[in-house]
């Protein structure tokens, strides 16, 4: 049956799936989205603190660099303590690869640029294979091997997916299949080039990234034309958006870029006007306070706020619940795309999130009712 929107379908691109722990990535899986810790690992109760945050945002997946032996003594802790599945970041000793799996990592991230000789690497496999982890080949324009860049000069999309393509021959030689890989850059031409060419050549789950991206608005900006045109186009199985910013800031920006294509809901869709001179009220700072207040919020939904008559009845329509300001401090409010009262500048607040509240526990109960119809 073809879709009675066109514009908005996404053909994903047919990826085999993998398991992650208990997630599956890849395939008809949704979208994960992942994020890295960035305590120190030796603090186990610091990690799994932020590693609590991450969770509560969103993550399904988390990552936890173990540079050092006294990480990797430390993340047999923090599994425990996790409630998403954890990957371990091996960078230079592959040792530590070895120490994480057995500690319960449910991935190896690696960069085989810095990860040593094939046969280091293949340690690293069987170390996967007698724990049931899945790996991540982590290819990344600045640690490209030596042998490439004097190949291609500098780092260029047929670089990465070479060292991509090289890597994954070495784990299938070692008849290893649970993998993802990664070409990320900071350079967003480059990484999109080299995830287009690596799509092609490979029917593994892909992971998605615009690496040193910057800060949480131009890192945003950064990933979201990056990783956008590629979610756009049907290439991404999982994630990370990397941003000079906290871990859980990460987490929602994924959720947002993936909401924003219809991929994957979330918690509240916010539409919103950037106000001007007719607003009935102070748009601004309104939706940064709702924003924050909703964030507890799981069930997906949608929440319509805007200052005057011009677009809000139109947007009121299309969402769950509408907010249209109106003279006087007394502003419409809309349920179900229908006019239904007025509320007072001084309670709007509070009387919008208990509406939120209330229509997330109703959709939630239809659900269960649903669920419960279809396991009779």
């Amino acid at each position: 049956m073809s879709s009675i929107r066109p514009w908005r379908d996404i053909e994903r691109r047919k990826s085999r799936q993998i398991m992650v722990g208990s997630v599956p990535v890849g395939g008809d899986a949704p979208i994960t989205v992942q994020t890295m810790t960035n305590t120190l690992t030796s603090d186990a109760k610091a990690t799994i603190e932020q590693i609590r945050r991450c969770e509560d945002a969103g993550a399904d997946l988390i990552r936890v660099s173990c540079p050092d032996v006294e990480s990797t003594a430390a993340f047999r802790e923090i599994v425990r303590g996790s409630r998403v599945p954890l990957i371990a970041d091996i960078h230079f000793h592959y040792k530590r690869a070895l120490e994480a799996a057995d500690a319960g990592a449910a991935c190896l991230r690696i960069n085989p640029g810095n990860i040593g000789s094939s046969d280091r690497v293949a340690e690293v496999v069987r170390a996967a294979k007698a724990n049931g982890c899945a790996i991540r080949i982590g290819v990344n324009a600045g640690s490209l091997e030596k042998h490439l860049l004097e190949k291609y000069g500098e780092p260029c999309p047929d670089a990465l997916v070479e060292s991509a393509m090289d890597h994954i021959k070495l784990l299938q030689d070692h008849d290893f299949h649970e993998y993802k890989v990664a070409v990320k850059a900071s350079d967003v031409f480059l990484a999109v080039a080299a995830y287009q060419g690596l799509a092609d050549a490979v029917d593994c789950p892909l992971h998605l990234g615009i690496t040193e991206a910057g800060g949480l608005i131009g890192g945003t900006v950064k990933s979201s034309i990056g990783m956008g045109m590629l979610l756009w186009s049907g290439i991404g199985d999982t994630l990370r958006v990397s941003l000079s910013a906290e871990p859980e800031e990460e987490v929602r920006v994924g959720f947002e870029m993936l909401k924003a294509l219809g991929l994957r809901t979330r918690g509240v869709r916010v539409v919103s006007c950037p106000s001007c001179a007719r607003q009935g009220f102070d748009v601004i700072r309104t939706v940064e306070a709702l924003e924050e207040r909703l964030q507890h919020i799981k069930t997906p939904l949608s929440l319509s706020v805007l200052g005057c008559v011009v677009n809000g009845p139109g947007e009121a329509r299309e969402t769950d619940i509408g907010l249209t300001g109106g003279g006087n401090g007394k502003h419409m409010v809309y349920l179900s795309g229908v006019t239904d009262h007025t509320v007072q500048s001084e309670s709007m607040l509070d009387h919008i999130v208990s509406l939120v509240e209330a229509k997330a526990a109703e959709i939630e109960a239809a659900n269960a009712a649903q669920e419960a119809v279809a396991a009779e």
